[in-house]
């Protein structure tokens, strides 16, 4: 079972990218973020017809996140987290495919920090985390995929002290990421390749895709009902080489049968 999350920036727009990328790579269930569309703007034709059912959570202008299931309809079973009645962000849909949970989530960016962009990103992970532990608690093989806007580690970005102030890379939102591993999930892709520097993001500017200035902002975490089934993991690259290609790349695993 091959899972992936693509932050696609923009689905009307970057929607040659998608489609080309499904039919050479054929994930079984992807999970995609920044659709930047209303929920009736979703291009649900063409998704199906490159053979993937779907859900998805809209949002004018910004934000939004889906998840496909090639032939198969995801059974949506959560939109949105609980505790916080304002907030109005498509961040997080959830649903069951083919035996496993999947949770696709957009985390919020959080600059300029400290402000309250920033605080808003430290109580969205808040609510995330509780979540999260929510699912393990209820034992079902569960995988939580899309862009965190986080980079765990000094691995995780090209130059870590450039970026020690910014939002993405602050000692508050790392805590948080390494209080979900300490919860109990796995980061698929470090599990796999523990020392690699393997980035999922560059940006539009300053030549960062010529001089592979990336970071790591995509993340697979899984429970540990489904972390022995592991095999393969890794970033389709190229595709954030291709013309009017999305800033980032899509990341994946391959899970052996149950």
């Amino acid at each position: 079972m091959k899972i992936a999350t693509f932050n696609v920036n923009g689905i009307n727009g970057r929607l040659e990218v998608l489609l080309r990328w499904l039919n050479e790579t054929r994930p079984d269930v992807v999970c995609l973020q920044e659709l930047k569309a209303p929920q009736e703007k979703f291009p649900l034709s063409a998704i199906e017809t490159a053979g993937y059912g779907a859900v998805w959570h809209g949002q004018k202008r910004w934000n939004g996140v889906a998840i496909l299931a090639y032939d198969a309809e995801p059974i949506e079973t959560r939109r949105g987290l609980g505790g916080d009645l304002q907030d109005s962000h498509s961040r997080y849909i959830e649903a069951a495919v083919n035996g496993v949970l999947i949770g696709c989530l957009y985390a919020p960016n959080g600059n300029p920090a400290p402000g309250p962009k920033f605080a808003y990103k430290l109580a969205w992970y808040e609510r995330f985390l509780a979540h999260a532990q929510h699912l393990l608690e209820s034992g079902a093989p569960v995988v939580l995929a899309g862009d965190y806007n986080i980079m765990p580690t000094d691995r995780d970005v090209y130059a870590p002290e450039r970026w020690r102030d910014d939002a993405l890379f602050r000692p508050e939102v790392r805590e948080a990421f390494r209080r979900l591993e300490e919860q109990g999930w796995t980061d698929a892709l470090r599990q796999l390749h523990p020392e690699e520097r393997i980035y999922t993001f560059w940006d539009y500017f300053r030549n960062a895709w010529g001089r592979n200035a990336g970071l790591r902002l995509d993340h697979l975490l899984l429970s540990p009902s489904i972390a022995d089934r592991l095999e393969r993991a890794g970033v389709d690259r190229e595709v954030r080489g291709w013309e009017h290609a999305s800033d980032h790349a899509p990341t994946w695993i391959e899970l052996s049968k149950a």
